[in-house]
């Protein structure tokens, strides 16, 4: 259970992202009310920590200042990891919203297995090398996990991996180029919500494969 001082930091992270996307939109908190249909006093508390936000507030932040679903679950002290069969706490954060995340988990695990496929190929090396860095630069951001992504990809480029692991990294950096998403990366806000998804799956999978024997 998160003590207080930790229940501070979240409340103040999510309002440092919020306010920060209103000064570059130069958007007063009045006028984003206007602008969404949430009342001012509501965006006030959620901005200054007075009020946990619900999903749907969440889901009107991120649609208006366009700020990654993703980001705003971490912001806001949703716990996203996986589970064995899903992702546990990313299915409770959504519940309501239509998505059924075991389902999904299952599919990008069939996916990833595509792709790790792939990856062992020279082509899928080099849509690697070539699509990741430009795509990586076209989003202004995509939540927790892209860190994770870009050192997945150091370790992938390094070429000091054994190659089951560089296949299995492959195939996390080749499911965010490609666009066979499960969910469209232009269903904003939620398309990014399988790409974390995956590269979950490849992490826990790698901590797997590196545990000693």
């Amino acid at each position: 259970m998160a003590t207080d001082e930790e229940q501070i930091e979240v409340q103040n992270r999510l309002g440092q992202l919020i306010k920060k996307e209103l000064r570059a939109r130069t958007l007063s908190m009045r006028k984003l009310s206007e602008i969404i249909g949430m009342d001012t006093a509501t965006i006030s508390r959620i901005v200054n920590g007075k009020q946990k936000p619900r999903l749907e507030h969440l889901n009107m932040f991120s649609e208006y200042l366009e700020i990654p679903l993703t980001e705003l679950f971490a912001a806001a002290g949703f716990e996203i990891s996986m589970q064995k069969d899903g992702v546990q706490e990313l299915r409770d954060a959504i519940q309501g919203i239509g998505i059924n995340v075991e389902d999904m988990a299952i599919q990008i695990r069939k996916e990833l297995h595509k792709y790790e496929a792939y990856a062992k190929t020279e082509e899928g090396r080099e849509m690697i090398k070539r699509s990741f860095l430009p795509k990586l630069d076209q989003l202004r951001s995509a939540g927790y996990y892209i860190d994770q992504l870009k050192d997945l990809y150091k370790e992938f480029d390094s070429g000091n991996l054994p190659d089951s692991e560089q296949h299995v990294i492959g195939s996390a950096l080749l499911y965010f180029v490609l666009s066979a998403d499960i969910i469209p990366d232009f269903s904003f806000p939620f398309g990014y919500i399988d790409d974390a998804i995956a590269v979950r799956i490849v992490m826990e999978r790698l901590e797997q494969m590196r545990r000693p024997s």
